[in-house]
């Protein structure tokens, strides 16, 4: 049984990580960890990600920075992806990076860097020609 809150964090969850990852999440979720989904889902993603104070790009540019700091690469590569299909642009992106390399320091942002290489490279998104990505 799903609640208001649930398929609100589920909307806003597929639209920012594709639908196909969090199905998977959610159907792979098993008596140990299903709870687990279902709290994300609703706090995380409907509780948070619902909220009217900032759009969904600074909420991804605000992850990028925060899964940075924490050392967090597998979320920050997802949720790379996740800015990307928010419409965040190269420039934003780049920027973030850089910041996340001021205040986390340079390790962070070398990973970052090389994350969002990787990202890029699997979307087939060439930065010296792609400037705006939206």
């Amino acid at each position: 049984m799903t609640s208001d809150l649930f398929d609100k964090g589920l909307a806003n969850r597929r639209k920012v990580l594709g639908a196909d990852y969090v199905d998977r999440a959610i159907q792979g979720a098993d008596a140990f960890n299903r709870d687990f989904q279902t709290l994300l889902t609703e706090y995380c993603w409907g509780a948070i990600w619902s909220r009217p104070g900032i759009d969904d790009r600074q909420r991804s540019l605000n992850n990028l920075c925060m899964t940075a700091a924490l050392g967090r690469s597998h979320e920050f590569e997802l949720h790379f992806k996740g800015a990307i299909a928010n419409g965040c642009t190269l420039a934003a992106l780049r920027d973030t990076l850089m910041q996340i390399g001021v205040y986390c320091g340079a390790p962070a942002a070398v990973e970052s860097f090389r994350i969002a290489r990787k990202v890029f490279t699997e979307l087939g998104i060439d930065p010296d020609k792609d400037e705006s990505l939206s």
